[in-house]
This record gives C-alpha cells, structure tokens and sequence, in this order.
C-alpha cells in the first residue's frame, strides 16, 4: 500500500510539473483544480468534475468510463486543467 502511494503522489507531481510548465492557452490551472486532478485520478474519476461544478451528464460519463485504466488519466487531466463542456475545440 505505501508503494502504491509513493508511487501515485510521484506520478501526479510529475503530471503537475509537465502540464504546469508546458504553455497552454486553454488551461485554467489552480489549487483547485489540481486537487480536483487529483482527486478523479487517485480515488474516483468523476469526482474532480464535481469539485469543478461541471454538469451531472460528464461527472456520469467520468464516473462510468473511468474505471477503465486509460480512461482514469483522461479524466485526471480532464479536471485538472478544468475543461468545460464535452468538446474541446470541436473535438471530443
């Protein structure tokens, strides 16, 4: 267990210091969303997109597509930049 937090406080240090250094014009990056990153990352995906006070219909849609391993760092990096909306510059 203490492995498994060693290592997931590390990989998301790392993912604040690459998304907080790389330049991003969209990104709306603070306390907390960080902790909301963290949060949809480490104990639930969706629950971030409810500390940002997102819609019911995409903490559902984090909250069931997330349990699938890929999909867990989408939803992390989904409420740590705080994306709002379903789109992303036309894109899903």
């Amino acid at each position: 267990m203490k492995t498994f937090l060693k290592t997931t406080t590390l990989a998301v240090c790392a993912v604040v210091l690459l998304v907080s250094t790389t330049p991003m014009g969209f990104a709306e990056i603070t306390g907390k969303t960080v902790g909301a990153g963290a949060l949809s990352l480490i104990i639930w995906p969706g629950i971030g997109q409810a500390v940002n006070r997102e819609k019911g219909n995409k903490v559902g849609t984090h909250a069931l597509i997330g349990l699938f391993p890929p999909f867990r760092f989408w939803s992390g990096y989904d409420a740590l930049v705080n994306r709002k909306g379903g789109y992303w510059k036309g894109r899903i």
